[in-house]
Parts: C-alpha cells; structure tokens; sequence
C-alpha cells in the first residue's frame, strides 16, 4: 500500500500488505503520541475546530480536520480529540487518544478486508498478525512492558543469562510434547502444570505468518522481541541455528549471538 496521506490511491490485495499499512500508520501514531507529544499536545487546540490523529503508512502522523468526502476514503478517526484536551489529566488524556487510535487502525485494516474480498482464513491471518502487536494504549500507558516483564520466567538455569535461561524453559516443554502425540498429552500425564504449558506452547504463533501450522517443525524464538518464529519463515534452518548464539528476528534487525528454539 502506498502513500502519506488519507486519500492516497490503495492497491493492496493481501493480508500482509494491509498488516504493513497498519503497521506504519501504528508507527506514526505512537510517535505522534511518545517521542512527539510536547508537539502533538500542542496541536490539539482546544480553540480550534473538531481535529482527527491520522497516521500514515510511511510512519508519519498529522492532526487535521477530517476528510470532507461523503463517504470518506477510509473510515475516519475520532473526531474532536481536541475539545478534551484541557479538561482532563494529561496522561488519561493520551490514553484515551491512543484507545480511540486502536479502534481506528482496527476499522482501516478490515475495512481493506472487506474491499478486498478477503475470505475467513485471510481475515484470520490478518488478524493474528494485528494481535501480536502491543496495542497503541498499551504501549503509551506502559502497559506493554509490563506484560512484557511478566512474561519473563523467574527459573534459575546453568545458562549463561537470563534470556537464554527463559527460552530453554520454553522450548523444552515443547520438545518433549513432540516426542509422544501432543493431542493425547492430558491423557498421559496427571500433571496439571504441564498440561498448561503445553497449551501455552499450542497456542504459540508464527510472528510472520501469524499461525500456529507446523507444531513439529522448527521454530526459533527471537531474543529482543521474545515472538517465535517458523524456521522456514525467517529462513534458518536447524544447523544454522546451531551457530546463532542470539537471535534477532527480521523486524529486530540482525546481529544474531543466542538463540531460543523448538524442534
């Protein structure tokens, strides 16, 4: 999909290419809304009339009035973010925003699915690949980190760090799932503990493909981001793996020296 504004001509046709709209007009908007906000704040005059958040798929942001089409283009922000500005506290100011934001980028992304004719199996996807990212209230409140924190094992291990001691904690279960028929786990073990693992690791999805195909293929767990990935996703295969020490998954950059798999 291409362009910077609201009304640009859009031509894309497949779940991933709506997810990378989404992904950038997401990026403009938490800009707009953490490292921008002394600016963002003061364009939201409330003196001023009703005024929108767009972002746009080049990971740029603008606070403007809405389209004057009717229809518009694209389903339209909130409208009159401004008015609110000054009557509350800052930070639930923002929040409320950055909510509205996520409802907005939500509409966009299915409004593409249904213009595009998308079937169930192409929403799915597209979805799972949405909702693996952080929210943009959860990433403004700080609520991500949070979760991100609580995710992290307090396990001790003989690893040498404490990711890498997070990622065998994963990964075995998994392995060891795979060595007996993981349908039948609840059958065979009265361990309740393990039974919640092995969901967990069920419901793993792929960060590129967005689904959970494959359960006895490889995957590899990116370091920085903590997603796992289908090997042949992200193009490693099992011995390459082997000489990563730490991996870093195409949206975390390169620079592999640990790595985190299942088999």
């Amino acid at each position: 999909m291409d362009g910077g504004g609201a009304g640009a001509a859009y031509t894309a046709r497949t779940a991933e290419e709506v997810f990378r709209d989404l992904r950038g007009r997401r990026a403009g908007m938490i800009r707009a809304l953490t490292d921008d906000v002394d600016k963002f704040f003061k364009l939201c005059d409330p003196e001023k009339e009703n005024l929108c958040l767009y972002g746009y798929p080049n990971e740029t942001w603008e606070v403007t009035l809405p389209a004057e089409e009717v229809p518009p283009e694209i389903p339209e922000p909130a409208l009159g973010i401004n008015f609110a500005r000054d009557g509350m506290n800052e930070k639930d100011w923002l929040a409320l925003v950055a909510v509205h934001s996520d409802s907005w980028l939500l509409s966009v992304a299915f409004y593409f699915g249904a213009r595009f004719g998308f079937d169930k199996e192409t929403r799915r996807r597209l979805f799972n690949m949405i909702n693996n990212l952080p929210t943009i209230y959860e990433v403004v409140t700080g609520a991500a980190k949070r979760q991100s924190k609580e995710k992290t094992p307090n396990t001790n291990s003989s690893s040498k760090s404490n990711k890498p001691s997070s990622k065998v904690s994963r990964a075995e279960p998994r392995a060891k799932a795979k060595l007996s028929a993981p349908k039948d786990e609840d059958e065979d073990s009265g361990d309740d503990g393990g039974d919640d693992e092995e969901e967990e690791h069920d419901n793993t999805l792929c960060g590129t493909c967005g689904t959970n195909d494959g359960k006895d293929e490889f995957w590899i767990c990116c370091d920085n981001c903590e997603k796992w990935y289908h090997g042949k996703c992200v193009k490693i295969t099992p011995a390459r793996a082997e000489h990563i020490k730490q991996y870093r998954c195409p949206d975390c950059g390169n620079g592999n020296s640990n790595k985190r798999i299942k088999t």
